[in-house]
């Protein structure tokens, strides 16, 4: 063939593989997958006096290298947009994350904006729009209060402490575990795998009690508090793709101030990898999309610097909005 001749069908080639990558599902085309998934990081309050210098909201390091490291890009959503400018985010981006901290899961502005996003999923699920959400500690605990219609935790103290997970029987079927090696199942039960930060929860009873939170999620595993409770500590959505860890995957790997329990044992990292690539996974079934490759490379962190915070913080690194 020319060179000519190679170049023209090369061209006609790419092109129609990029059609495809950007198609939109018909009955056609009903298994397209999103290779360049974006994940939405809401931008959690600054309460912390030392941090308000630096910007009003903010989101660890930790947070975007762990969604990095599973294969997705990272779009920081902050608190004081419009709806009309949340719902044409959600539209562009392919998950959305709800990171840990500590702000009223039903007034601040964080819990405002996470509902505007948590009600845009559940109607895009219903619609047959493959929508992911994933929460960490308070993430996980702002998810239960969206489900529950209102705010059931209580105290569940389990402070700056590596713990193994109590796996229920559903979590061998799950979507988040099910295809973890067994040699890893078997090391969750056993080894302090979850760095947990919190004080409070969710109560196993007041999850088994709630008809709301009972028929809405899995209850994966369980864990002790300090003041003996026994509290819900990975939750997955039964029908919806929403997922919830009360612990912490992502400083596994990516955190590492030495007063801090954070695991970093060979299966404590596993543990952290698998669940980030799981998430990207999640989002690779969402094919929204932005109107152009301009404004999507605007929208992503990579326009924004990161704040070196190990000398006043826990965290290493701080991106502030």
């Amino acid at each position: 063939m020319s060179g000519t001749g190679f170049s023209v069908y090369a061209c006609l080639f790419f092109a129609g593989c990029f059609c495809c990558s950007n198609a939109m599902p018909t009955k056609l085309n009903q298994g397209a997958v999103n290779n360049r998934p974006v994940i939405g990081v809401l931008t959690q309050i600054v309460v912390d006096d030392v941090m308000k210098p630096f910007g009003r909201t903010y989101i660890p390091a930790s947070y975007v290298k762990y969604i990095e490291s599973g294969g997705s890009r990272v779009m920081p959503i902050r608190l004081t947009l419009t709806t009309s400018e949340y719902e044409n985010i959600f539209r562009q981006i392919n998950g959305l994350l709800l990171i840990g901290g500590a702000v009223d899961l039903e007034a601040s502005d964080f819990a405002r904006v996470a509902k505007i996003f948590y009600t845009l999923a559940r109607k895009a699920n219903d619609a047959g729009d493959y929508f992911p959400i994933w929460g960490t500690c308070m993430g996980m605990q702002l998810l239960t209060v969206l489900v529950a219609g209102e705010n059931l935790l209580t105290n569940t103290t389990a402070e700056n402490i590596a713990l193994p997970l109590n796996l229920t029987p559903e979590a061998a079927t799950s979507k988040m575990f099910k295809d973890f090696p067994n040699d890893l199942m078997k090391a969750l039960t056993q080894e302090p795998l979850t760095g947990n930060f919190h004080h409070y929860g969710l109560t196993v009873k007041t999850f088994q009690e709630n008809q709301n939170l009972e028929s809405f999620f899995s209850a994966l595993s369980t864990n002790i508090a300090e003041n003996r409770v026994h509290f819900v500590s990975t939750i997955e959505g039964r029908r919806y793709p929403f997922y919830g860890t009360q612990w912490h995957p992502e400083v596994n790997r990516f955190q590492w101030d030495r007063k801090m329990n954070f695991p970093h044992s060979p299966h404590a990292v596993q543990l952290s990898s698998l669940l980030a690539e799981f998430f990207s996974n999640e989002g690779r079934n969402s094919l929204h999309q932005f109107d152009s490759p301009e404004e999507e490379a605007s929208s992503l962190i990579y326009n924004y610097t990161p704040v070196y915070a190990a000398n006043f913080t826990s965290y290493e690194q701080i991106y502030f909005f």
